[in-house]
């Protein structure tokens, strides 16, 4: 028998102190308690745990939210990166700069512009999509038990990462204008009476991820206000600033402030997350962290990547496709709202965003997203229970609908099966209680009413 196999199942191994031998694993996985902490907090979020299920062509997917890559000019960027290769291959296919192409970081910043920001290429840091730029940020700020807030619901993207390293979120409630600024205020006085110590606000002010819900000017600006008083750095994520359906995107936090913000941005939503191309802008001293971090993590980028990216920016329209995309996104947005106001029950009340991917609907009292989601599926139609979006246990009244992808014909058929599942559980619910009283999981306190 080898060392590996006796030292799992605890038995004395020659040379271990007794006292050292580390204790029985679990059946299912020997090394269990050998993992460091933070990996206890390692586990499947909801949207991933439905890739299966909503990949499945006869479920209409509400769940994830996937880019709709199709309207791309696939053409035009298969001879682009094909044009990559006989050009600049021997540096496209060569490591590259922990901190990123220098010719791509300045593109970024013209990109940024666009949002008010005005930035310099060497505070750029070029990370593999803005989900990297995340744990990044996380892993050098963070020690076990400090205090993130977080809208309350918040990204199960960043949620999974502030919890892999062991941070404390609490969450800040939204209203349909986004953030609330009192809430903010309120809590980090309380917290800070508390002893307890806050590293940063976590915020996504546009198009909110899942809320769909923007924050408004005058909110950013005393947001920043209530920040600064504070000495507490923002980590102002923005995927979607660019696929507003209604005028020019709002100027970025950011733009108002260099010292005190970390802004991430992404090509995932406005070109195509299979590049993996995003980024951080962060203060100087917080950028040198953020490239050694960088390094350690992946040595370097990926020098195709950045440089296929880098060169559609400087040859194909991509303020037009952003555009289009725009213009697309809108369409679908409006199949979901229209049919959500056609078919669902008295009750159910949502969000209706100005862009980006997402509306998040309160369910009508004592129905659960989460039990709901079996007979959904069974209905062929899938979406993302509100739980997967709070650190604790909120959110069950709740359920994020994404309409990015989908064709506007299969959005109307999606819902049409979704609000007959929900009548079905509310005659159920009327005929024999909550769904607590059926034995199903019990309903908790809801989140903040983002209709």
């Amino acid at each position: 028998m080898s060392h590996g196999h006796t030292e799992a199942h605890g038995e004395h191994v020659p040379g271990v102190p007794e006292e050292s031998r580390p204790p029985h694993g679990s059946r299912i996985d020997a090394y269990v308690d050998r993992y460091a902490m933070r990996a206890r907090g390692m586990i499947a979020s909801e949207v991933r745990a439905l890739f299966a299920v909503a990949s499945r062509p006869e479920v209409v997917s509400l769940a994830g939210g996937m880019p709709y890559v199709t309207a791309l000019p696939l053409d035009v960027v298969g001879e682009l990166v094909a044009d990559l290769v006989a050009r600049r291959g021997p540096v496209a296919l060569q490591y590259g700069s922990g901190q990123g192409d220098a010719h791509l970081r300045e593109q970024i910043c013209e990109v940024m512009r666009l949002e008010g920001i005005d930035a310099h290429a060497d505070d750029v840091v070029v990370t593999v999509g803005s989900q990297q730029a995340l744990d990044l940020i996380t892993r050098i700020f963070i020690d076990p038990g400090d205090v993130v807030l977080a809208e309350g619901p918040s990204y199960v993207g960043a949620l999974g990462t502030f919890s892999a390293y062991q941070a404390t979120v609490v969450h800040v409630p939204m209203d349909e204008y986004g953030l609330i600024p009192e809430a903010l205020a309120e809590t980090i006085t309380g917290l800070a009476a508390t002893g307890r110590r806050i590293k940063f606000l976590y915020t996504i002010p546009n198009y909110q991820n899942p809320a769909g819900v923007t924050l408004t000017a005058a909110r950013r600006a005393e947001i920043l206000r209530i920040c600064q008083r504070a000495n507490l750095l923002i980590i102002e994520d923005n995927p979607y600033g660019l696929l507003g359906f209604d005028g020019d995107p709002l100027p970025a936090i950011r733009a108002s402030d260099a010292d005190g913000v970390v802004y991430l941005g992404s090509f995932s939503k406005t070109l195509a997350p299979g590049f993996r191309v995003g980024w951080a802008l962060a203060p100087h001293a917080v950028r040198e962290k953020l490239v050694l971090a960088m390094e350690s993590a992946v040595l370097s980028h990926s020098s195709f990547a950045q440089l296929a990216v880098g060169q559609y920016l400087a040859t194909q329209p991509w303020r037009e496709q952003i555009k289009t995309f725009r213009e697309l996104y809108r369409e679908r947005r409006d199949a979901l709202l229209t049919s959500l106001e056609a078919l669902m029950p008295p009750g159910c009340t949502w969000t209706r965003p100005g862009g980006g991917f997402f509306v998040w609907m309160t369910l009508p009292e004592g129905l659960d997203s989460k039990a709901i989601l079996p007979r959904a599926v069974n209905a062929r139609v899938a979406f993302v229970p509100g739980t997967g979006f709070y650190a604790g246990d909120e959110g069950s009244q709740h359920m994020r609908l994404s309409y990015c992808y989908p064709e506007p014909s299969r959005i109307r058929e999606g819902v049409r099966r979704l609000a007959g599942v929900i009548r079905e559980e509310l005659e159920l619910r009327d005929t024999f209680g909550s769904v607590t009283n059926r034995g199903r999981s019990g309903v908790d306190t809801p989140g903040p009413n983002l209709a």
